[in-house]
């Protein structure tokens, strides 16, 4: 069978639950009865109905949960596994995506939960405003990011949904549940609710004063720079990432990004530990095309048009892909990094390139930073499937000594187990479903597997 045949009809167990087969059907023609069945953005992974419904208003959803027995929420489709997958029912968000206020006394905007960051950025700008933090893609849900503790970077930055106030939720009663910081312990819970709790039809988030950001590119790092100097590294900017491909000793590319104050101008060193500074805009994967980046060279600019690396108006995906992410601590990165760079030599072939951002901890229940300021080490494989699943446990056993935490979107093959060991509030999150979702409507495979230990059915 050759490795075409294979991805077309062969399945894979992803994060403890089935991954559907990576399929080449087309859209259904206007004659055709065929049904469609929507894929992630990556196309790895198709989802397991046709029924998706798109409801406009949160009385729609409301009605849409009272009737149907089994459901999931469905965001902008960017995870790499079937966290978002159902079998019965998909309720999408993509018209859920209206600015509701904007409360410049409290700083705060309060949006619909399908609205994307993009959407939203250059709005707040106009306004005085910002966001504190942004992920490398600024085409992502802004429900579904916070539900999976997606993240941005920056030692003193906390993931995107750390700047959550506020969240409106419906639960498998119906019940429409709005929850805030004054609710305590209990918000924490729900934030980074993996779309078990509910459907998010609101969120509101923290702003501060809008600002500018200029970033810079260092080329080739000596990987044994980071020994002495990993903190200094990644501290040398308001976000600093590190992009290599295992192929070398060397960090291929170091990405600076300032904070500035408004008429300021940047300073960064020409070198970094010997590593130079990049004369001209660059890709984080070397070999291909630097349009869809960010500006770069020092030239300041929005936040928003700074902090991701790629272009709202760009499709950022670098082909067809997979993706994986771990957290460790943040004081046991190097040697976390030594220890993957042991099979460097078996993961090279199969990657595109390998990111490392810092993350500052929060409180939130099921998010992969809760109490402990962490660093990502996150992969965007080549889609070769097989071997990148079989890659997986090899890389989860070297970084096992430091209790990595996979993020809840992306591929992993870390056991309920496990994971119940590395979350010291499962069992209180668990108790939250059971409020929420007592007969598990919103529970699918991916769920019933990571958090509650079940084989699927």
């Amino acid at each position: 069978m050759d490795k075409r045949t294979f991805l077309k009809n062969s399945s894979l167990l992803i994060g403890g639950t089935l991954l559907n087969s990576w399929t080449s059907c087309s859209p259904k023609k206007p004659d055709s009865m065929d049904p469609i069945f929507l894929k992630n953005w990556a196309e790895n992974l198709q989802y397991n109905t046709t029924n998706v419904h798109y409801p406009e208003t949160v009385e729609e959803v409301q009605q849409l949960i009272k009737k149907l027995s089994k459901m999931k929420a469905l965001g902008s489709r960017h995870s790499f596994n079937s966290i978002a997958d159902n079998d019965q029912n998909l309720i999408s968000t993509q018209k859920l995506n209206k600015i509701v206020a904007l409360d410049k006394e409290q700083s705060t905007v309060t949006v619909e939960g399908g609205m994307k960051y993009g959407e939203l950025c250059e709005y707040l700008h106009e306004n005085g405003f910002a966001l504190h933090n942004l992920a490398s893609l600024p085409h992502i849900s802004i429900a579904g990011s916070i539900s999976t503790a997606t993240h941005g970077s920056g030692v003193e930055n906390g993931n995107l949904a750390s700047s959550v106030s506020g969240i409106e939720f419906i639960n498998a009663k119906g019940e429409l549940i709005q929850l805030s910081r004054e609710d305590g312990d209990v918000f924490n819970g729900a934030v980074v609710g993996l779309g078990a709790l509910g459907l998010v039809t609101k969120v509101t988030l923290d702003l501060v004063p809008t600002f500018e950001v200029a970033q810079v590119v260092y080329r080739n790092l000596p990987m044994e720079a980071l020994k002495d100097n990993f903190n200094a590294i990644m501290s040398m900017g308001y976000s600093v990432s590190l992009f290599l491909d295992w192929k070398t000793n060397l960090i291929n590319e170091v990405w600076v990004k300032k904070k500035l104050q408004k008429g300021e101008t940047p300073d960064f060193p020409k070198e970094l530990f010997g590593a130079p500074m990049a004369s001209e805009n660059v890709h984080p994967v070397e070999s291909i095309s630097a349009e869809s980046c960010t500006e770069q060279l020092g030239i300041p600019g929005p936040w928003y048009d700074r902090l991701p690396h790629f272009k709202m108006e760009f499709q950022p995906s670098a082909g067809k892909e997979l993706q994986s992410e771990y957290f460790i601590p943040f004081a046991k990165a190097y040697e976390a990094l030594m220890a993957v760079n042991e099979i460097a030599d078996q993961i090279s072939p199969h990657l595109f390139i390998s990111e490392i951002r810092a993350i500052k901890g929060d409180n939130l229940w099921m998010s992969t930073c809760y109490q402990q300021d962490s660093v990502a080490i996150h992969t965007t494989w080549k889609q070769e499937i097989p071997e990148v699943m079989a890659l997986l446990p090899k890389m989860e056993q070297k970084l096992a000594p430091f209790n990595p935490k996979p993020h809840w979107g992306k591929l992993f093959t870390i056991p309920y187990e496990t994971l119940n060991e590395r979350y010291s509030r499962m069992d209180d999150f668990k108790g939250l479903l059971e409020v929420h979702d007592p007969n598990g409507k919103f529970r699918n495979d991916f769920i019933n597997k990571n958090i509650y230990g079940l084989k699927s059915v």
